[in-house]
């Protein structure tokens, strides 16, 4: 299976994103916790123009702690700001502000000694369901009035008040033009940031096990209740298929189903929690 998603939507977004940057002080990067590498999006890195960014590794509640705490080593030995949250739940308004201003904090210096009361502007950028809205209605707290439109701003591009002297900007999630590397996209279609509609489910599960079969195969065998995995990974789903009963009429067993349910108790958390991107193997991986 071949994955290519850049819709129409997504090439607007980042050529207005390149538009917007010019009015931007920093730029807040949402990483979905379970797939850190595959979620960094070339295109916004060209965009970012070295703009300060802090990292935000999101969902950590669904990926592997030991993992998190790899990547979030790597961006503080690169001198990066990163946070780890999980943004649906977190009240973390008062580490992004001050993130925010020590990204910052020579230019509010500056600005300062010169008297100057300047607005500082956010961008949130991410890949699709990396949870930015989520992140984004964390922010704006007490704080929602639009504070209208901007000099090159689009109109369908508002700055809202997070916070006294900070702006933030939504962007849509947008993918890039060419996913070179599969095992990129495939993680990215595994943790959701690509349209189902477009993916063969029992495939994308086949890939599923093959990962899980790599990275916790005891964790696969206990919540399926296999006693051993099979080399190929069509008759490991053909194998829990038989576990959970689903056979349809003439004794075919429903893989369609079955794969279902095995994305779904992965993303759910019910296999364990699971990070697809290892920190300690994945430079050798290329987008």
């Amino acid at each position: 299976m071949n994955i290519q998603w850049f819709p129409g939507h997504m090439k607007k977004t980042l050529e207005e994103m390149q538009k917007n940057i010019k009015n931007v002080d920093v730029i807040l990067y949402v990483l979905d916790s379970r797939t850190v590498f595959s979620c960094l999006n070339p295109s916004i890195d060209e965009i970012a123009n070295h703009k300060p960014i802090i990292y935000v590794l999101n969902k950590i509640d669904l990926a592997n702690e030991a993992e998190t705490k790899k990547w979030k080593q790597y961006f503080e030995d690169k001198n990066c700001f990163v946070i780890c949250t999980n943004s649906a739940t977190g009240n973390i308004k008062k580490e992004v502000i001050s993130k925010i201003k020590s990204a910052l904090a020579e230019k509010i210096a500056k600005n300062q000694q010169k008297g100057l009361n300047i607005i500082y502007r956010a961008m949130v950028v991410g890949v699709p369901n990396s949870g930015k809205s989520s992140l984004v209605n964390a922010l704006l707290g007490k704080y929602r009035a639009i504070t209208g439109d901007k000099p090159g701003v689009t109109k369908s591009k508002l700055w809202v008040k997070i916070s006294d002297g900070i702006e933030l900007l939504d962007t849509p999630g947008t993918l890039w033009p060419n996913l070179k590397n599969q095992i990129t996209a495939e993680n990215l279609a595994l943790v959701g940031c690509i349209k189902e509609q477009i993916l063969d489910e029992e495939a994308l599960c086949c890939i599923l096990i093959s990962r899980l079969k790599q990275i916790c195969p005891n964790k696969l065998k206990e919540r399926y209740g296999l006693e051993e995995l099979q080399d190929s990974n069509y008759d490991v789903l053909c194998d829990i298929a038989k576990k959970r009963g689903n056979i349809l009429k003439g004794g075919e067993l429903d893989t369609s189903k079955t794969a279902k349910i095995v994305l779904d108790d992965f993303k759910k958390t019910r296999i364990g929690k699971i990070s697809l991107d290892d920190k300690d193997k994945i430079f050798d991986e290329k987008k």
